[in-house]
């Protein structure tokens, strides 16, 4: 609450990556969301999560959450299973999740963790395009993954072959001219830029 009230287009955010997934923790962030809800509606609430439990996620919107950011490497179901290895969810949960979020009409960011070489191959760009168009998708958030890209490489050779890379310059393009409404970037927006192009 002092960082709301003292932070013009303040975010808060549970998540950040290292400490687990906050969806885990739903028990002692949804009161946490409606203790600051009923005190305020200022500020942007986000969670950033692997999108893991869409049932849980409602709840955290009804709470008040106003935004989610998903981490994935890739939208193909194999790729996405071969880096994460899921347990307890399946890639179909994380889409529920991004489908909960867009029938509340809440931001939506994808955490996208890319390597050149196979982010920019035919083959990711175009299950990606289908994808951003398909699951409305508001910001995709460029991350470079700190994978050895050797291994990851070889990884997901083993799951889907991919074609030549165009570069990821080439990539950038691609996605701006395709979906022209996307937000692209690094960061988390408040609420008051969701709508901002």
């Amino acid at each position: 609450m002092e960082h709301i009230k003292k932070v013009d287009k303040s975010i808060v955010s549970f998540g950040q990556g290292c400490e687990g997934d906050p969806l885990l923790s739903a028990g002692v962030i949804e009161p946490a969301i409606r203790s600051i809800r009923s005190k305020t509606k200022k500020g942007t609430i986000n969670i950033n999560t692997n999108g893991s439990k869409p049932d849980i996620l409602k709840k955290l919107f009804d709470a008040g959450l106003d935004s989610i950011r998903i981490s994935m490497n890739s939208v193909r179901t194999k790729c996405y299973n071969a880096y994460f290895r899921p347990i307890g969810y399946t890639f179909s949960d994380v889409k529920k999740s991004i489908a909960v979020a867009g029938s509340e009409k809440k931001f939506i960011s994808i955490n996208y963790l890319n390597i050149p070489g196979f982010t920019d191959t035919p083959e990711e760009i175009e299950a990606l395009l289908t994808f951003i168009k398909s699951q409305e998708i508001d910001m995709i958030q460029w991350r470079n993954l700190n994978f050895d890209p050797v291994r990851y490489l070889r990884i997901m050779d083993c799951v889907s072959k991919q074609g030549e890379p165009i570069g990821m310059k080439k990539l950038f393009e691609l996605v701006k001219n395709s979906c022209p409404k996307l937000k692209n970037g690094y960061f988390n927006p408040p609420k008051e830029k969701f709508n901002l192009v």
